[in-house]
């Protein structure tokens, strides 16, 4: 995940192949140039109603900034696409039909969208700006998480992903960069970018395409089978064997081996038990239909297996709590459903976690 030299990070999703997360390193330049930073002339402008205050990842895909909403006085990530991409062929429409099913998702693990369109030719992307690190910075810098604390998180992921499959969607790109976690562990599933809605007809996801990461794809994706909420289970896996070890289930060079082992090879040790071990085995199951039936089921294995009992959702509690009063404060449509629906979610949660 790029960051600004600060350390906070703001997670992005929705645009299609396009993540915050996966949008690369800046560049070095060949020849020898001045310490002054070239001015972002982005910088001070206004684009959709978002002032820009800061660049904060730049790549070939896109550009996100930290941004203000001048309207509601929010602090928001801007992501602004790339024009040459904007400009390919049936991009718009994928753009606007993934962004609104990402958008439609509504889940304290799930970073929300606040607004996603088009103006002067530019494609952007508004939505909630979270200070952090993702699970590959996080893990790169740290190491390996021990098994309770991976087990928290991947127990938080497999949440946004349960809510996500009850809406019909699958992700298909869960990986440890789309994995933002804040100072105190709370885990957001980042860029639905590559989200698919398993009941659209509308054919703007062009067939033939391993879209994804090579290091965490399944290989019904691979051999063009179908994809479902198996296809997640399978990535989380892979999200989980990295936590656990600090390098990826098949670390190989080539892209043809890579691919050749998530058909045929079995997921090597974890080094942590054989019961962890025989959890990641099921979850990278070859055949969709050995793998856990869904990645809640995977998590609750996991939270069994490294003796950490399920706790009281104090953090999620804390996140609606944050978010009812942040809407209370606002003047938008809907607000009344709107604060009828969190404070249901949160009395919910508090008979949980006294049950």
């Amino acid at each position: 995940m790029a960051a600004d030299p600060s350390g906070s990070a703001a997670a992005a999703v929705g645009a299609p192949g396009v993540g915050f997360h996966t949008l690369g390193q800046l560049s070095t330049p060949s020849v020898p140039v001045t310490t002054e930073p070239v001015p972002d002339p982005r910088i001070g402008s206004v684009i959709a109603g978002h002032r820009i205050e800061r660049l904060v990842g730049r790549g070939g895909m896109g550009v996100v900034y930290e941004a203000v909403d001048e309207s509601l006085d929010r602090t928001v990530a801007l992501k602004l696409i790339a024009p040459e991409l904007a400009a390919e062929p049936g991009f718009r429409d994928r753009f606007m039909t993934e962004s609104r099913i990402a958008a439609s998702l509504d889940h304290p693990n799930v970073v929300p969208i606040f607004r996603a369109g088009e103006e002067d030719e530019v494609l952007f992307l508004a939505m909630r700006f979270v200070s952090g690190d993702d699970l590959r910075t996080l893990v790169g810098r740290d190491g390996p998480l021990e098994p309770g604390r991976a087990a928290a998180v991947v127990g938080q992921v497999a949440d946004a992903l349960a809510a996500a499959h009850a809406r019909g969607l699958v992700h298909r790109d869960v990986k440890p960069a789309n994995v933002l976690l804040t100072s105190d562990d709370h885990a957001y599933l980042t860029d639905f970018g590559l989200v698919k809605d398993l009941a659209a007809t509308t054919g703007v996801t062009r067939t033939g395409e391993v879209l994804g990461t090579l290091d965490y794809v399944a290989p019904e994706r691979i051999q063009g089978g179908e994809t479902g909420p198996w296809t997640d289970v399978y990535a989380l896996g892979c999200v989980l064997f990295f936590a656990l070890t600090g390098h990826v289930v098949f670390p190989l060079d080539e892209p043809e081996r890579k691919l050749w082992a998530h058909l045929s090879a079995p997921p090597p040790s974890t080094g942590v038990t054989p019961e962890v071990d025989a959890i990641v085995a099921r979850a990278l199951a070859k055949d969709p239909r050995e793998r856990y039936e869904s990645t809640p089921a995977l998590a609750a294995a996991l939270r069994e297996a490294v003796g950490d009992a399920p706790a009281r959702p104090v953090q999620e509690i804390a996140e609606i709590e944050r978010r009812l009063n942040e809407v209370r404060r606002q003047q938008i449509p809907g607000k009344v459903q709107i604060v009828e629906q969190l404070a249901q979610q949160l009395a919910d949660l508090r008979r949980a976690g006294d049950a």
